[in-house]
């Protein structure tokens, strides 16, 4: 007979002590698959969300030497020109091997151009880039739609007495304010935002663009690396990562991982707790079967290994258990608790994971009980025969 029949033998004979087990590590193991996915979901929608939530590079010419300034770049209060920055380089950003990542690509022309009598800041943008990359604007009116509409910072609306509906000339063309932004406290506030290609036509700058703002998936791949892969396909830019944004996603993003590993180990304790006192208490139980098996020749190391064998199937089946729960806790809860709409992934390799953790804590947690149960005294346990 197999040390293992042995020890499924013993496991048959207490079902509801295995049970018991079984159950308990499958609570403390679906509790920690389910955390987890829930936290994996959660950072995965927060990541995407923050990424498209602003820039974290910025694309300039090498060469500015001007007054006026936009998001690091520099414009003079009668004319702009920062260098050599196209359309067709936006094509050359999605060459890069970590493209994926890109989220947005937003490309800015920017100019001061006289209205009456004062300078104003305009900034030729692409509307849906534009509106997508800063969400948390806030628009008094409406969305552009047409070639020749335009948005006002709440300052520089204030400044001219612009309203929704307003027209105003530059360099001779007419266009349509749609609407005011709120005012969110940045540069924003005093730029007057048009069509890139309206600006182009302006400033008689065809083809033309002063900077570009991306937004990169960060929790993808290190910023860093996107940084010098842009360098590369376009020597003529400076490129940089805004670090400050970059670190406080992360950082965010970090903090539900950590949460999540410290409740995890916080369970993983439990679990391991409960399967030490449940197998203290079954060799307690079993001291007169114990001491057969030595009268009959087994030893110390066939004990252990019978008792380390029930930990271990017991283990596997609660891990097992413990995970098709967990997954399903988390399917089910995520957009109730998380208010998450993104999918719960069913990662084939937390299944493993589960099952080796749960085997890992059990034989760990049956290893005093094991060498308990080896050391005893065969002729004392059996003299309650």
């Amino acid at each position: 007979m197999q040390l293992t029949d042995i020890a499924l033998n013993s496991l048959r004979r207490r079902k509801g002590r295995m049970i018991f087990l079984v159950l308990g590590l499958a609570i403390g193991v679906a509790t920690v698959v389910a955390l987890m996915a829930i936290t994996d979901t959660m950072q995965t929608d927060i990541a995407v969300k923050m990424d498209e939530y602003g820039a974290n590079i910025l694309i300039v010419p090498k060469a500015s030497d001007l007054s006026l300034s936009y998001g690091g770049v520099t414009v003079a209060s009668a004319a702009y020109d920062v260098g050599e920055l196209s359309l067709t380089d936006l094509d050359s950003i999605q060459t890069i091997h970590d493209a994926r990542n890109i989220s947005v690509v937003a490309p800015k022309l920017l100019g001061a151009i006289t209205v009456g009598e004062r300078p104003v800041l305009v900034a030729g943008v692409r509307f849906p880039d534009e509106l997508r990359l800063k969400q948390w604007w806030q628009l008094d009116g409406a969305e552009p739609a047409g070639t020749y509409d335009a948005l006002a910072g709440v300052r520089l609306a204030q400044a001219l007495d612009l309203h929704p509906g307003a027209t105003l000339k530059l360099n001779g063309q007419s266009f349509r304010v749609v609407g005011i932004l709120a005012e969110n406290g940045t540069q924003d506030d005093d730029i007057l935002f048009i069509d890139l290609a309206a600006a182009q036509q302006v400033m008689n700058r065809s083809d033309g663009i002063s900077l570009v703002e991306v937004a990169a998936l960060c929790i993808a791949c290190p910023v860093e690396e996107m940084v010098e892969q842009i360098s590369e396909v376009l020597p003529q830019a400076r490129v940089t990562a805004l670090r400050q944004a970059v670190t406080l996603r992360m950082e965010t993003v970090g903090q539900l991982g950590r949460f999540a590993l410290a409740v995890a180990a916080v369970v993983t304790a439990i679990g391991g707790m409960v399967v030490l006192t449940t197998m203290l208490s079954s060799v307690s139980e079993r001291r007169q079967e114990i001491g057969l098996f030595r009268a009959m020749g087994f030893r110390q190391q066939h004990v252990m290994r019978i008792i380390l064998s029930e930990a271990a199937l017991v283990s596997l089946a609660g891990g097992a258990l413990g995970w098709l729960a967990g997954m399903g806790a988390a399917v089910l809860l995520t957009p109730h608790l998380a208010n998450v709409t993104l999918p719960v992934q069913w990662n084939p390799w937390w299944a493993f994971g589960a099952a080796g953790g749960a085997l890992v804590v059990g034989l760990a947690a049956s290893v005093y009980p094991a060498m308990y149960a080896a050391r005893l005294d065969p002729t004392i346990a059996l003299r309650s025969l």
